[in-house]
């Protein structure tokens, strides 16, 4: 329980009504969710409006309610605190709420369209396995100190960041490592909470259904570094063309990485090989069992995180070498006939193409590509054309898919990724997905690679409104052990 007036501290008020002393028991900002003593943000969305649903959190028992705009009738023995920006409010107030436990974390944030979940996951590995106590909260999973906790969203909304940090900071752990998507910067998840550093991976044309244009996707997440405080590091990968910009008018102290130019940290691809790379990091040579250049810049990015950390620069290489790949992140599944699969999560044209670019650095011209791959429904349309001419550009067979239908036709989807293809371009179109993963291994020889991309890690299909189960690793093993039998 906390005092009302404690936890608005840090918070910009209009006004308060009522009882501003009042004992507050919990945070929450889904009326459904109220308990008698919490306190009710009233945070307007995009589907509806926090403020409609106030008289229901006040009849559940609100002691609280935060609003931009007063209801029409207030209760009685109920405090409302007027605020410009309640979610923005809500960031503050829980943050003060769990007392503020980011500050007792070396809280590092990770943005970007792509490597942000290996990159959080082999930084939390590697201070695990250098005997550190460690958060992280990611895409696939959060953890505190080992214990795994189901992922809702790669960035959740603030009252559960701040109570899992509390519970992060509660068991003794010294870093966090957590990925800030671009809608979570905008939404004001991650206000009021400390960061270490932050580090930017790359930017390419995604989530446009949401941003509407490239400039404004690039806003979004160039303000996560505006807002690194002078005692931060902000660590940005300058051989991509928006590098430098991210950290134009940070406060934090700005380092940079590259694989191509004069930066801070560099790297150096020396081999690479089906089963890992030979690399060359500030001038030390060490084998590692990830694959693509594309983990060559993860690789980097943690090793210029970790030294920017205080930890020691050969210890943090030893470590490196013998980290594993994150779950659906260039996977390698084998059959018994020397066949391999690779299921990755690559979901937007740069993805795809660099875990491409990556397979055909190191296939012979005797083993065919195989590309199974779809796009996500109610998402951001214009990518379709662009992963399908990838898809075709490089594939010895590309077959077409269903990846995330949710509210759209499969058919219909396939349909927007044809569209962009000249005519006579061979391909396949299979909306059933596991009847795609098995045509691509029946279309397979001994030795040949197939993709799998759009979904790694995730074990579920959406459609409709409905998680059905659904691996593309499990698929893939079924379809394999045809070949055997």
């Amino acid at each position: 329980m906390r005092k009302l007036t404690d936890i608005l501290k840090n918070t910009p008020v209009r006004e308060v009504r009522g009882d501003a002393d009042i004992a507050v028991a919990g945070l929450v900002y889904d009326s459904r969710a109220v308990k008698p003593g919490d306190c009710f943000f009233a945070v307007p969305g995009t589907q509806s409006d926090g403020h409609d649903y106030i008289p229901m959190a006040v009849a559940k028992g609100a002691a609280a309610v935060v609003c931009e705009r007063m209801p029409g009738a207030a209760a009685a023995g109920v405090a409302y605190v007027v605020v410009e920006d309640s979610a923005g409010a809500m960031a503050d107030m829980a943050a003060a709420f769990y007392g503020f436990p980011s500050r007792e974390l070396k809280l590092v944030g990770i943005t970007g369209t792509n490597g942000k979940t290996t990159t959080v996951t082999l930084l939390y590995d590697l201070v695990r396995a250098m005997g550190y106590k460690a958060g992280l909260i990611s895409t696939v999973v959060y953890k505190i100190d080992g214990r795994e906790v189901e992922s809702t969203h790669t960035t959740p909304d603030p009252i559960r960041l701040n109570a899992m940090m509390r519970e992060m900071a509660d068991a003794g752990c010294e870093f966090c490592f957590m990925e800030c998507s671009s809608h979570a910067i905008v939404q004001e998840r991650t206000r009021g909470l400390d960061f270490a550093g932050g580090i930017f991976s790359n930017i390419t044309h995604d989530h446009l259904d949401y941003h509407k244009t490239f400039a404004e996707y690039i806003r979004a997440k160039k303000l996560f570094f505006d807002h690194l405080p002078k005692g931060a590091f902000a660590l940005t990968n300058v051989d991509d063309r928006n590098g430098r910009v991210m950290v134009q008018n940070t406060a934090a102290a700005v380092s940079t990485y590259s694989l191509r130019a004069m930066a801070d940290f560099r790297c150096k691809i020396v081999e690479m090989h089906l089963d890992g790379m030979l690399l060359r990091i500030d001038g030390q040579e060490l084998w590692v069992g990830l694959l693509g250049r594309f983990n060559a810049y993860n690789l980097l990015a943690v090793y210029g995180a970790a030294v920017l950390l205080g930890l020691d620069r050969g210890e943090v290489l030893r470590v490196l070498s013998v980290l594993h790949a994150v779950s659906g992140r260039f996977e390698k599944v084998r059959a018994a006939n020397g066949t391999t699969a690779i299921v990755d999560y690559a979901h937007t044209p740069d993805a795809l193409e660099n875990v491409i670019q990556t397979i055909e650095e190191i296939r012979t011209p005797e083993q065919q590509l195989i590309v199974v791959c779809g796009c996500g429904g109610d998402r951001d349309r214009t990518k379709r054309p662009e992963m399908a001419q990838i898809a075709v550009k490089y594939a010895s067979t590309a077959i077409f898919t269903s990846d995330n239908p949710r509210h759209e036709s499969p058919e219909a989807i396939l349909d927007d990724m044809a569209a962009g293809l000249d005519p006579g371009v061979r391909y396949l179109r299979i909306a059933d997905r596991a009847e795609a993963i098995r045509t691509a291994v029946m279309l397979s020889r001994p030795g040949d690679i197939l993709l799998v991309a759009g979904k790694g890690h995730e074990t579920y299909q959406i459609v409709g409104d409905v998680k059905h189960h659904f691996d593309d690793r499990e698929e893939v093993r079924k379809a394999f052990e045809t070949l055997i039998n």
